[in-house]
């Protein structure tokens, strides 16, 4: 019997548990009285973020349950009792260095995954500041190694001006990547296709910066899915799993607006990736969209159409993958091998966790060793520009 295979990886996609001074410790102190904060949910007895008028997108302990001793939907109580490794950063790189991940690309929790939460406070300038503190947390945090944290910057994005700046200064600070809504008319914001977001893309393209399209950014309306009724009908994990799954093909949805909007089209160099949304309905989407490009005679009504959808997708589209099999075993002749990135999604609770090398194992059984490297490393380490490892991968305990 063979040994498994010990290669470095590069998680595309894992979040980091905010602490619960970060914006007290950050914001200026005009902004104390309103400052996102964690309390006690009266109800629950959690500890839950308060940001404006919007509700959080999870408790404080739903956004690490990794590792927890009940299923979800039981969670930690709060963040005393979270993984060390979700919240340390060298916590982090132990669990790290236990797994053979190399690097990882880290997105937030309290303003949503798109920023969109900070719009519940209703003040431009808080909002604002909001952003700018959560980003010089990450930076901070991911000092740690920034050869292996990847910083990915929040964006502003109801003001594409103070989002183009917040570009320009994140990418000084060594920033990797920009966070954004890829359903901006959810909040109230012109469509994708809009030359309204035009000095976004060119600063991104600049900068040499990928744009996240991470599920939940949009319309991510959980306490309104999660009703009494579906509970008791459905059952809480049933709920969950309704849920989640419907995220994921939101983003297949956003991916098809991408590829028509004109974008890809427009800023040639410019690389967007779906973020935990999977990668086996790509292959659908992608003859889906070439057909109705081709009979809708796209290229007609827009001249600066020159490729078809899947042939922009191929050059400028990712996809990140983390439960699947089949896809990575099966549709690497339908999906382009070079546009795939893998991802664990720790420490939420849908991610890998005690079955991270398991699952990468059986969903590139058989692969060829140049299409596991690029899905596991190579792609993601083009995207970031991360520097080789200094040294062999091993597994072990963290």
């Amino acid at each position: 019997m063979s040994s498994p295979i010990v290669d470095w990886v590069i998680d595309a996609d894992s979040h980091v548990t905010e602490p619960p001074d970060l914006f007290s410790k950050r914001l200026p102190a005009k902004f104390a009285a309103r400052a996102p904060h964690v309390t006690r949910d009266p109800k629950t007895g959690s500890e839950i973020w308060v940001v404006g008028d919007r509700s959080p997108i999870t408790p404080v302990g739903h956004t690490a349950t990794a590792g927890w001793r009940e299923p979800f939907p039981s969670a930690p109580n709060g963040f005393a009792e979270i993984p060390l490794a979700a919240h340390d950063p060298h916590a982090r790189l132990r669990y790290m260095d236990s797994l053979a991940i190399w690097a990882m690309a880290i997105y937030p929790n309290v303003g949503g995954f798109g920023s969109q939460v900070f719009l519940g406070l209703e003040d431009p300038e808080l909002m604002l500041a909001c952003v700018r503190a959560y980003n010089d947390f990450l930076t901070d945090w991911c000092s740690a190694d920034s050869r292996r944290l990847i910083p990915i910057t929040a964006l502003p994005f109801w003001d594409v001006k103070a989002s183009v700046a917040e570009i320009e200064r994140c990418a000084r600070l060594g920033h990797k990547g920009i966070l954004f809504t890829g359903e901006p008319q959810s909040h109230g914001m012109p469509v994708l296709a809009n030359p309204h977001w035009n000095p976004l893309w060119e600063c991104a393209q600049a900068h040499d910066l990928t744009i996240s399209f991470h599920i939940g950014a949009g319309n991510f309306q959980g306490q309104a899915f999660w009703t009494p009724e579906k509970i008791e009908h459905y059952g809480a994990g049933g709920v969950n799993g309704m849920f989640t799954t419907g995220l994921f093909l939101d983003n297949a949805k956003q991916i098809v607006d991408l590829l028509f909007s004109g974008v890809l089209a427009r800023y040639p160099s410019l690389k967007f990736i779906s973020v935990e949304s999977g990668i086996g309905f790509i292959p659908f989407l992608l003859e889906a969209c070439d057909h109705t490009f081709d009979y809708g005679q796209v290229r007609k009504q827009r001249p600066e159409f020159e490729l078809k959808p899947s042939e922009y997708f191929a050059r400028q589209v990712y996809g990140c993958y983390f439960f699947e099999e089949y896809a990575p075993a099966h549709l690497l002749d339908r999906i382009p091998p070079d546009n795939i990135l893998f991802e664990t999604d720790y420490p939420h609770p849908v991610c890998l966790y005690g079955n991270v090398r398991e699952k990468i194992d059986a969903g590139l059984v058989g692969a060829k060793p140049e299409n596991r490297r690029k899905l596991l490393f190579d792609n993601a380490a083009r995207l970031y520009r991360i520097p080789a490892p200094d040294r062999a991968p091993t597994l072990s305990a963290a």
